[in-house]
């Protein structure tokens, strides 16, 4: 991946340089011999490891707050990972069950959605639930539906369209925070702008810098009080190490500095900073000696842990690290393969994973998006349980998945975002370090930093003392955006509707505290302009009439609520997608959903007949319209080869091997394009008033691709 290569280290010189990262002058440094040690500062925080005492569960002073404040306007509670939020939201929801109402709990993954359906129907009952996925749709008209934020923010647009309400009388949106995100924000902030106001809304998130100013935004919109209930402590507290090259463990923050602006590292982590060639925990572009970590540890009883690395690559290489270097207890050893077996039994792909025997052997897996999603199922399970002594996982665990532990391991203190290396904001590390210590099972919980290459340690001080991040609007116009809107509203409408974002809200204030004025008039402009773009270019292809109202195929396009509607629609309008074939339908979506160059030593001579044809079909027809698209200056994506001949080959039946040689992808890769496949076919599906032939094929599609392993089988029924 060519971003890799932009990431510069820390060093002497150039504009990275902080003395708490290598100086890398690897031919002189020292590699030391690995010795467990700690401060002697830190034996009492270790005699202070272990579980707290049996009492009975007492809420604690912002759970019952936040449950009066629900009952009299919007909520908004900001808390520690960890701390109890979900408490709030089932109680809150068996409230609203008591009085005969409907609620909707929205979190942002499927993987949390499908955990949260799981504890939700132990707490209510499997026939109160309905999950709806995409993947999974179960029980739909359900009193309680758990369910992902794109659903319910569809749900919204099909309620305004009908003219009806949301058929729920409360909304939970977890992990609210979200909300700041780049990528996904748009779809958090469209929520709580299209959500009824009769409809109270409850809002769990991290902790976050700015949530008085979400909470006034709020109650400006909903016209209703957005009560504000914040609890910073933690509930377990966190205690920050430095390992030392040598393997003895040191305090990472001076005594008494979290009390003062500027965090310092402890003494002897500064002595080791100033250094003019500090030892090395491994050779350049070596990974760490994770096997003799772990050992430090072990003797230290901080596992279980989690390994935060910057690559996939890296947490697979690090199992092999891990090979003979843990002390085994028989009885764990026995209670593990039990438990593995139970869980990988009657899976064919997962009784031979090529990791089990990291996994049976010595209690570690590797935790990424690219291992299918139920082999991730049973790594998280199995720590859940404590059966695993470490994880190595990339940054994406922090968010959404729910497995803490004792310990958390940081190796770089810089993130990839898809684009570029940023250091770790205060809201991603304390994500990342919500996951140390157990509610109920731990007094303590550790964040261990590892010196390295991309690991700024004065950094990693001040985050462990800092004040969580603001998060700001991320909302933006998009095709689809537009065309549900203007099945409700009209086009001056939609312009006052997106007066009602967090952005424009920021902007006012912003105005107000005399912020530079070109600035404050640049940005006031950019919805509005932006959404007249698109809704001209939707007037120029016909989808939206000269008056601002939707032609026909501008109705039946709204439905398309995927990545590239305006180019699978025209693909429709123009009949260039089979019609009748299943196997062909699905690998020419699987090219519109792909994201990434992917016909790189492609042979494509071996291509069947009928599915080249069908590409190079489409491809030829949408020319025009790719053309007037990049001319007026919207985002084109390639289409690709590769992508339609794995889901071709997956669709006809040939084996999850065959698939992969031909993708090239990474099994978990593959598993999200199938399931992105299927998200777009299932749109397709609802377009069977226009196109009943290809609504029909589409439905087959999804049933042919959705399988194992990339599915369970109670999980193919998303219709």
């Amino acid at each position: 991946m060519k971003n890799w290569q932009k990431r510069v280290p820390l060093k002497k010189t150039g504009r990275h340089h902080s003395k708490s990262g290598y100086r890398l002058s690897g031919a002189t440094s020292k590699i030391l011999k690995m010795k467990p040690g700690a401060d002697a500062s830190l034996k009492k925080v270790f005699a202070s490891i272990g579980a707290p005492d049996k009492k009975p569960f007492i809420p604690d002073r912002f759970q019952v707050e936040a449950l009066h404040a629900i009952e009299s306007g919007d909520c908004l509670v900001t808390a520690p990972t960890g701390s109890g939020k979900t408490w709030i939201a089932v109680k809150a929801i068996a409230r609203i069950l008591k009085n005969g109402g409907r609620a909707w709990y929205a979190s942002p993954l499927k993987a949390l959605t499908n955990a949260k359906y799981a504890e939700f129907c132990e707490a209510f009952g499997a026939p109160h639930l309905g999950i709806l996925t995409g993947d999974r749709k179960e029980n739909p008209d359900a009193p309680i539906i758990v369910g992902t934020t794109e659903i319910l923010r569809n749900q919204l647009y099909d309620a305004m369209h009908r003219g009806e309400g949301l058929a729920t009388h409360f909304v939970v949106l977890d992990e609210a925070h979200f909300l700041g995100d780049e990528d996904r924000g748009v779809v958090w902030e469209e929520i709580m702008i299209y959500l009824p106001s009769r409809i109270p809304l409850l809002m769990l998130s991290a902790t976050i810098g700015n949530a008085h100013q979400i909470a006034a935004w709020l109650a400006k919109i909903r016209t209703k009080k957005c009560h504000i209930v914040e609890e910073k402590k933690r509930l377990v507290p966190l205690q920050p190490l430095f390992l030392h090259p040598s393997g003895s463990l040191l305090p990472l923050v001076a005594p008494h500095s979290h009390n003062k602006k500027k965090t310092k590292p402890h003494k002897k982590v500064q002595a080791y900073l100033n250094m003019p060639k500090p030892p090395l925990l491994a050779p350049p572009r070596k990974l760490p000696p994770y096997g003799k970590i772990l050992r430090v540890l072990d003797k230290y009883n901080l596992l279980p842990a989690i390994f935060f690395l910057k690559s996939r690559a890296d947490c697979d290489n690090a199992l092999n690290l891990c090979a003979g270097k843990i002390r085994r207890d028989p009885t764990h050893q026995a209670a593990l393969k039990i438990r593995i077996d139970a869980l990988t039994a009657g899976n064919v792909y997962l009784d031979k994973h090529r990791q089990l025997d990291y996994l049976a052997d010595n209690a570690v897996g590797a935790h990424h998006s690219g291992q299918l999603p139920a082999w991730k199922l049973v790594l998280e399970t199995l720590m859940q349980e404590g059966l695993l002594k470490a994880i190595f996982a990339t940054s994406t665990v922090a968010a959404g998945v729910n497995f803490p532990a004792r310990t958390i391991v940081l190796s770089d203190s810089d993130r990839f975002n898809g684009r570029d290396f940023l250091p770790l904001s205060p809201t991603e590390f304390h994500q990342m370090t919500g996951r140390a210590g157990r509610r109920g099972m731990d007094q303590i919980g550790f964040a261990i930093v590892l010196p390295g290459k991309f690991m700024d340690i004065r950094l990693m001080a001040k985050l462990s003392a800092a004040p969580p991040s603001a998060i700001y609007s991320q909302i933006k116009i998009n095709f689809s955006m537009v065309l549900n809107l203007l099945l409700s509203y009209t086009s001056v409408q939609i312009k006052d509707l997106l007066a009602h974002s967090f952005a424009a809200f920021l902007i006012i204030q912003n105005r107000r505290r005399k912020f530079p004025k070109n600035k404050s008039a640049e940005t006031r402009k950019y919805l509005e302009n932006d959404f007249r773009r698109h809704l001209n270019f939707l007037k120029e292809t016909h989808f939206v009439a000269n008056d601002g109202v939707l032609t026909d195929d501008g109705r039946w396009a709204s439905q398309l609520r995927v990545d590239q509607p305006l180019m699978i629609a025209e693909g429709f309008r123009c009949r260039l997608f089979p019609g009748s074939d299943p196997v062909l339908l699905a690998a020419i979506i699987a090219a519109f959903v792909n994201e990434r160059e992917m016909d790189s030593k492609f042979d494509k001579s071996s291509l069947p007949q009928d599915l080249a044809d069908a590409f190079y079909k489409i491809k030829k027809g949408l020319r025009p319209f790719v053309q007037k698209m990049y001319k007026r200056g919207f985002e084109i994506r390639v289409l690709y080869m590769r992508p339609a001949a794995a889901i071709y080959s997956w669709a006809s039946g040939q084996s999850w091997e065959e698939t992969l040689a031909i993708a090239e992808l990474a099994e978990g890769d593959l598993a999200m394009l199938i399931l992105r496949s299927a998200d777009n076919l299932r749109h397709i599906q609802a377009l069977t008033n226009v196109f009943p032939e290809s609504a029909a094929t589409a439905k087959q599609a999804v049933k042919l691709i959705l399988k194992y392993p990339v599915v369970m089988d109670n999980e193919n029924n998303g219709e």
